[in-house]
């Protein structure tokens, strides 16, 4: 093995542009003069020939190591170098020199930390001879390296089967290092099989050039996983990207002008909100084959006229499978990269089994022994199933719109709880609108039409199966549902979208919900045994033509500045409600029935409303009939006449938070 590290040269022209960009070593610049090695172990200073490492050494970067122009590093497989901590400890491949890392899948090369933790040191940085918007003999932000040119094919080496954890030191207030910095890397290099764990800043930073990466695995870098700036115009495939961790910044972030860079086969998995893809002033990207699941917003234009509502335009230069990125869709599919791929990374983290997310094709069971946690969407796609046996607890984050399970048409649930043992889903705290609580679309009739939207996801809804089955839905209890979709529309504590009487519902309690308790948007579903606490909306709402019955419904109103016990709009298709109770301690209005709608009431018990009947269109009262009598006036005293539910034997309803 040639020892090149032991032959420090100095290049006058290197140190002469060090000194003009006025760097010390306080802040990561190369020492000007020769350092000491405290043994054959030990790598800093400048290597000026080909040199090629030991995988038989445990080396420790003790200072900055760099590879000068004209030299290549070779890194065997197996190798491990371990970083003191500092800002003053990374390693550099500088414009003209190369780096070679053979690693493999059973012998990968690992560049740590002593603790590996995140921003104990500076990453692998690579400055190359290709293009970027900064221009030619450009200085980096890091040690004054020199990186640009005018040759997109510059080639600076290969690396394959790279793991670097613990990176990101501070530089400055403004700078941190990356895992990995590319700096004009050009289309020559290879670049396949890297992770990059723990970072205290992005995981990979592109700044201009052509390189393309492979196979890219990015775990908890706290800023972003992949950043890119200066018109890098390479691409980025196989990416899994993970975080566990809060307050990181993105899986993606772009800035500065559009030089179109792919990005082909993306997953990337938030256990704990956040944004996804940010695009800064005019940046963009094609992507295909990508998979966002748990992450607050999807798309991100911070420099848009509008943030909040960036224009088509301002989206176009933003490309996903094919058409212009759509922030209003969370792009929750299934994985396109398998997370199994990146085996080779012995101490990756795991997506732990108890976090719900994502999307389910096939069929799912529950275990009543696991405490599950619903991060962002849950969603049951056709022809999946979702079982949920008694006595399962499943928590939701307080992730308001982006924290719902959703059964879309021809999909199927099950929930199996008991009377002495529900399932329970909840938020942390149970307060109104902290999640979207449980959609359901089915395939029944609704006067929306076949194949109708959903206010909620988008969702696709609506058949011509009036008796279609969506499951079953047995004890359950929900709490803190009706996440604010908009200034119109909330989620619900269980949305019905054209659900069919094939679907088993009954023994249902809803609890501070922030919208609806119940709304059926069409459909034929029928239930019973429903129980409905301070719900901040409407108790039970219905619309597009519900045609169902519900038998025994009790509603309780405690809290001021409900809405109604019954809210019902469009056309009547005349639903039964059966033994239904309304009670109310703090006034309000009990029934509304908008445009024509209306309903057959049998042993309807109200009491302690300001309102019992409002028709706000001047529909029919008649459409309202009561124990077999069409209300002739909403003046008429007809709605206490019935027998209040007893539910002192509900004894589901009790199950806490």
């Amino acid at each position: 093995m040639k020892r090149a590290i032991l032959k420090i040269s100095v290049i006058a022209s290197v140190f002469a542009a060090i000194a003009l960009v006025g760097c010390s070593d306080d802040d990561g610049t190369i020492p000007t003069t020769p350092p000491d090695f405290g043994g054959e172990n030990d790598l800093t200073g400048q290597i000026t020939e080909d040199t090629t490492l030991d995988a038989a050494i445990a080396y420790e970067l003790t200072g900055i190591l760099s590879v000068e122009a004209g030299a290549t590093l070779t890194i065997p497989a197996g190798t491990t170098i371990t970083s003191q901590a500092g800002t003053d400890r990374y390693i550099v491949v500088q414009k003209g020199a190369m780096i070679d890392i053979q690693g493999t899948a059973s012998n990968p090369v690992v560049l740590t930390s002593e603790d590996a933790s995140p921003g104990d040191w500076g990453g692998l940085v690579i400055c190359g001879d290709a293009v970027t918007s900064s221009g030619i003999d450009v200085t980096a932000e890091v040690g004054g390296l020199v990186y640009g040119g005018d040759n997109p094919a510059d080639n600076s080496g290969s690396i394959n089967y790279l793991i670097i954890e613990g990176a990101g030191a501070q530089i400055n207030s403004e700078s941190q290092y990356n895992g990995l910095s590319l700096y004009a890397v050009g289309s020559g290099t290879s670049i396949n099989n890297v992770a990059i764990l723990n970072g205290a800043d992005d995981g990979v930073e592109f700044f201009g050039g052509s390189v393309e990466v492979t196979n890219l695995y990015l775990e908890n870098n706290e800023d972003d996983a992949v950043d890119w700036t200066e018109r890098w115009d390479g691409g980025v495939t196989n990416t899994y990207v993970l975080h566990t961790i809060g307050e990181f910044s993105t899986a993606i972030e772009a800035d500065g002008e559009n030089a179109n860079p792919t990005i082909t086969n993306f997953t990337s998995l938030s256990e704990t909100g956040g944004v996804a893809l940010q695009f800064k002033k005019q940046s963009g990207a094609t992507i295909t084959g990508l998979s966002l699941t748990g992450y607050d917003t999807s798309v991100d234009l911070p420099n848009a006229a509008d943030p909040a509502a960036p224009t088509e335009a301002e989206l176009s230069v933003i490309q996903i499978e094919g058409v212009t990125a759509d922030p209003g869709n969370s792009y929750t599919v299934a994985p396109t990269v398998d997370i199994n791929d990146f085996a080779w990374v012995a101490n990756r983290g795991t997506v732990e089994e108890s976090v719900l997310q994502g999307s389910v094709s096939g069929d799912v069971i529950l275990d009543p022994n696991v405490a599950y946690s619903l991060n962002s969407s849950y969603i049951i796609e056709e022809g999946g199933s979702l079982t949920i046996p008694a006595g399962t607890r499943i928590t939701a984050r307080e992730g308001g719109t982006d924290v719902f399970i959703a059964v879309l048409r021809g999909a199927t649930i099950d929930i199996q709880g008991t009377e002495t043992n529900p399932v329970v889903m909840s938020s942390a705290s149970g307060n109104p609108g902290d999640w979207g609580g449980l959609t359901i679309c089915g395939n029944a009739t609704t006067t929306a039409g076949i194949g109708a939207q959903a206010e909620v996801g988008g969702f696709v809804y609506g058949g011509d199966d009036d008796t279609e089955s969506s499951g079953s839905i047995k004890n359950l209890v929900l709490y803190g549902t009706g996440a604010q979709i908009n200034s119109e529309s909330q989620y619900n504590g269980i949305s019905f979208y054209a659900v069919g009487s094939g679907t088993t519902v009954e023994n249902i309690a809803i609890y501070n919900g922030a919208d609806d308790g119940v709304e059926f948007f069409g459909g034929t579903v029928n239930a019973k045994n429903i129980y409905l606490e301070n719900l901040e909306d409407d108790a039970v709402d219905w619309t597009e033509g519900w045609s169902g019955t519900i038998t025994d419904t009790y509603v309780s109103h405690t809290d001021a500045n409900f809405s109604t016990a019954v809210e019902a709009d469009g056309e009547n298709k005349n639903p039964q409600l059966v033994n239904f109770t309304a009670v109310s301690t703090v006034g309000g209005l009990a029934l509304q029935f908008k445009k024509t709608s209306g309903a057959t009431f049998t042993n309807l018990f109200v009491d302690g409303y300001n309102t019992n009947l409002d028709m706000p269109n001047d529909g029919p009262t008649t459409n309202v009939i009561i124990d077999g009598t069409p209300v002739q006036s909403a003046a008429d005293d007809v709605f206490a006449n019935g027998s209040a539910v007893d539910i002192s034997g509900w004894t589901w309803i009790n199950a806490a938070l």
